[in-house]
């Protein structure tokens, strides 16, 4: 069973912890909660945390080192080379969790490959790595309303009222990487696009 590097892009620090933008640290945060293991710093400059996700069959499950880059979305690439060397991974053993404004709210697709859609972080991640050829789990956070900008509404904090709502899609988000690590992305990518 090969090891997967999950990646979850945001922008470090308490006053972007809130934002559509840092969906990738909030799914991290409950995979670890899961693992049962905390972060320690890594000198990729990423809070890493190395362990077992859940349980097969009675035995701990899969090894997963999840990962947030501690530097701002535009420069996460080179987090995630650092962190492919560490552990001696190829771009197929990598999951890049991140919000997507062209899914609807809540809606969550797996992607290998394929174009950035503006996306700062992800076009980080290409440029850097050299290729597309990662894994994605996108997190649909939908099109900002009126006239706003994209760029204001993706640093905005998602509503209060929607708090649980989004708790949910975390929590589902946490549920299919622990799907493509244990059963690989193909099979997870098929379950969840026909659900």
């Amino acid at each position: 069973m090969s090891l997967f590097l999950v990646v979850g892009l945001g922008n470090p620090g308490p006053t972007y912890a809130g934002n559509r933008h840092n969906i990738g640290h909030m799914v991290i945060d409950a995979l670890a909660e899961e693992v049962g293991q905390g972060f320690t710093t890594h000198k990729a400059r990423a809070h890493v945390c190395d362990g077992r996700l859940g349980f097969d069959g009675g035995l701990p499950g899969p090894r997963v080192i999840l990962a947030k880059p501690v530097t701002y979305m535009n420069v996460s690439g080179p987090v995630v080379k650092q962190l492919m060397a560490f552990y001696s991974l190829t771009a197929d053993q990598v999951l890049v969790i991140h919000d997507e404004l062209d899914l609807p709210p809540h809606q969550l697709r797996l992607k290998h490959g394929g174009g950035e859609g503006g996306h700062n972080g992800l076009k980080s991640v290409s440029q850097t790595l050299g290729t597309k050829d990662y894994l994605r789990l996108r997190v649909g956070i939908g099109r900002p309303p009126g006239r706003m900008e994209p760029a204001a509404f993706v640093l905005q904090d998602f509503p209060t009222a929607q708090h649980s709502q989004w708790g949910v899609t975390i929590e589902e988000a946490a549920s299919v990487v622990g799907d493509v690590v244990r059963n690989g992305f193909q099979a997870a990518q098929q379950r969840l696009h026909s659900s």
